[in-house]
This record gives structure tokens, sequence and C-alpha cells, in this order.
């Protein structure tokens, strides 16, 4: 299982770094290793004859989701076959990573490994976004031309897809941290992790993603005000925020100023994103029932045109109206159900842990899914692999039981009070 893990790791490494995954070779290059991974999978479970293996309730309305999109391929109900096979290829690839982490991800030891290498991983994406903002020459990693335009950020194109990946990570060391559950000896390193990755979120200047941070924050108010916080771990999350608003001031507080100030986003204007969000939902009136197929927002959209600026528009810039243009009410319901079988189980994992440690660890991905989602209020971050890749292992750990060791929940005991730190 160790080489599984690996792989999925190395997987979202490689999405995140080849620009969010969004070229058809990044693509390729994810599907074909999901494909190979599962297979490897199946043959292990084949040749040592393993009893079972595991099902997460998030993978039903998921499954669900797929068979709607396979439909409209099949019985050429999208505007665009071809588009609609490209993205159920993808979603599909997506679909069997999950079911491989859920089967390799079981144990809080596991898990501890995975958030290891998200917090390292996400430091270094952080600060190659920093010091490529300190440095630009116009080109992504300096060398490669950016031919249709973008404002990027790290390995992104655009900063908006950034803020996306980061709002998903920053929780990761910033709630163990507060709350708490972080060793003596470790204290220094996450809290360099949790500065540098808000500093770099807030220095992206995605004011999407800055407001989808604020919520976080919020919600990780709410969850100290429930839990009755110490001093203490007040004084903790604090602290990281201010040396991180230090950090980005003395780097580039103007630009964000001037990014907020400003009613014109450097991407989109305002008011192309109202007429974005107003074409969708005509879309969506006009195929209510299975919609215009998945992927085909672009070859759709021109006709529901009202502000135009001689622009493509390839997403409508809010993932909830897409997903109801492109699949209709039954896409819509499946996608619903997925969040609301998400929170069910988010809660039940949160209220019963296994340990105070496991549930920093699932509330820290709660409030990561928690701005992601936000997020997609105003931005399609779900239609960025890397990060939609992301956003299901971290809605995972969030509502999966995890086990204080590696025994099947049906064979094992009574669950053991283990309250280990980072």
């Amino acid at each position: 299982m160790k080489l599984l893990r690996l792989g999925i790791c190395a997987l979202l490494a490689f999405s995140v770094l080849a620009h969010g995954g969004v070229e058809d070779w990044a693509r390729a290059v994810f599907e074909t290793g999901a494909g190979l991974l599962f297979l490897y999978w199946a043959l292990r479970l084949y040749l040592r004859r393993e009893p079972s293996f595991f099902l997460s309730p998030l993978l039903f309305p998921l499954a669900a989701f797929l068979l709607v999109v396979l439909a409209q391929w099949i019985f050429h109900l999208t505007a665009s076959p071809y588009e609609t096979r490209v993205e159920l290829q993808l979603l599909l690839a997506d679909f069997l990573t999950l079911f491989l982490t859920v089967q390799v991800f079981r144990t809080l030891e596991d898990w501890k490994n995975f958030v290891w290498f998200v917090m390292i991983f996400s430091f270094g994406v952080a600060i190659f976004g920093i010091l490529q903002h300190l440095t630009f020459n116009g080109k992504l990693y300096w060398f490669r031309e950016m031919r249709y335009g973008g404002i990027p950020f790290g390995p992104y194109v655009n900063r908006n897809h950034f803020a996306g990946f980061a709002e998903l990570t920053v929780p990761i060391a910033l709630i163990p941290l507060i709350l708490g559950k972080v060793r003596r000896e470790r204290l220094f390193i996450v809290g360099v992790f949790s500065v540098v990755q808000v500093g770099a979120l807030l220095l992206s200047a995605s004011r999407g993603g800055i407001i989808s941070f604020g919520c976080q924050l919020a919600a990780i108010a709410l969850w100290m005000i429930f839990r009755r916080a110490t001093g203490k771990q007040v004084i903790a999350g604090a602290a990281v925020l201010l040396v991180a608003l230090a950090m980005v001031s003395w780097l580039g507080v103007r630009q964000i100023l001037q990014r907020f100030s400003s009613m014109q986003s450097l991407e989109v204007s305002d008011g192309k994103r109202v007429s974005m969000w107003r074409g969708s939902w005509r879309i969506f009136l006009d195929h209510p029932v299975v919609g215009t197929g998945l992927g085909t927002l672009q070859t759709v959209y021109p006709r529901y045109e009202t502000l135009y600026d001689g622009k493509v528009v390839n997403h409508s810039h809010n993932d909830y109206l897409e997903a109801l243009a492109e699949t209709g009410a039954l896409g819509g319901l499946f996608c619903a159900s997925f969040l609301v079988v998400w929170l069910l189980e988010t809660r039940k994992r949160l209220f019963q842990p296994v340990s105070a440690f496991a549930v920093s660890l699932q509330f820290a991905a709660f409030v990561g899914c928690v701005g992601f989602l936000v997020h997609g209020f105003v931005d399609f971050n779900l239609h960025i692999p890397a990060n939609a890749l992301l956003f299901f292992f971290m809605a995972h750990l969030a509502s999966t039981e995890v086990l204080a060791t590696g025994t099947p929940p049906s064979s094992r005991g009574p669950r053991s009070r283990n309250h280990g730190n980072h």
C-alpha cells in the first residue's frame, strides 16, 4: 500500500506543478497515472486475495454524477460529444484516484504522513509563488511564454487558482498549530509553514481567495468559541496572522490595496462576471433536465452572450451555475447530494472523534473545503484538475473514519484514545 500512497501523492504534486493540470498533456499524464495505479491495486488485490475493499459514502453521489455524464455522451445528450468525453475521462480519473485514496489512507498514521506531505509541498509552492512575484519576467517558471495571457502565481496561470489551492492547504498547518496539536520541537517549522502559506495567499491578491480565507477564519473562530478555546490558542492564531500580514506588508501591500479598490478585476470585469452568471442560468432554464453536456459551456454560451467583449467564455466563473448549465437538475441533484453526504459524515467525525489530534486534522480539512466551496461562487476552481483532486482528498479526510490502528472496523476492538500530536 505504501507504493500506492506514494503514487497518489506524486499524481497530486505533478498536477499542481503542471500548471494545475489544465493542459491536454498534463491531463493525459494524470489520467494514465490514475489508471495504472488502479490496475496495480486490482492486481495486488487479486494476487494476494485480500478479503475486502472499502467504500466511502462520498463515492456514491460522485459515481451517480459520473453516470449522468456517461449517459450524456452515450445517448448524444450533449452539444459537444468530444468535450463531454474529455471531461468524462478526467472525472473517471478523479473517481479512481479517490477510490484508491479510500483504500490506502485508513489509519491516523497514514493521514499524518499525507498531512506532512501536503504541508511541505504547499510550503514549497508558496515559496515559489512569492519568488515569482518578486522576480516576475512575464513567463511561467521564468522561461515558458504565456500565449493566452494570464496573471500567474506559482505554477498556476491564474492567481485565483493558486488561491483555490492555498485555501485547501493553509488550514492543514494553521489549525493544528492554533489548537495546540503540534509537538513543541515542531512548533517553529509548522509556524513557518503557516505564515508563508497565509502570506502567499494574501500576496496573490485574489479577491475571491482573500474573502474565502476570511470565511475560513470565521469558521475557526466559531469552532474555538464552541470548544471554549484557551487564551494561548487565540494568541497562537493571532500571531500567525500578524506575522503573515507583516510579511505581506513588506513584500507588496500596495498591490493588494489597489486590487481591492479597483472595481475592474484584472481577469474579468464584474459586469462581465454577472453577465456570465445570467447566461449560465438561461442555459439551465433552456436545458433543465440533463443540461447541455459536461464541458460544453464554451460551445453553447455564445448564443446567450449579452455583454460581448471579444473574449472567449469557457467558464461561467461560478462552479454551481456551470454545473447546472452543463448537467441540469439531475447533475445538480447529485452534486448537492455529495455535499449533503459530506456534511453529515463530517459532522459525525468532528463530534465523535477517534482522538483529539484526529479531529484537528479533520477540522482542518473541513475548513479547507469550506473556503474552497465559498470561492466557487465567483470562480471555477473545480474545473482546475489539480484543485478538484485536492478538494476530493480533503473532503474525504474530513468525512472518513480515521482508524487509530490498521485493523478494519469490522474486526477491531474498542477505539483507542490516541491523543498524539504532529
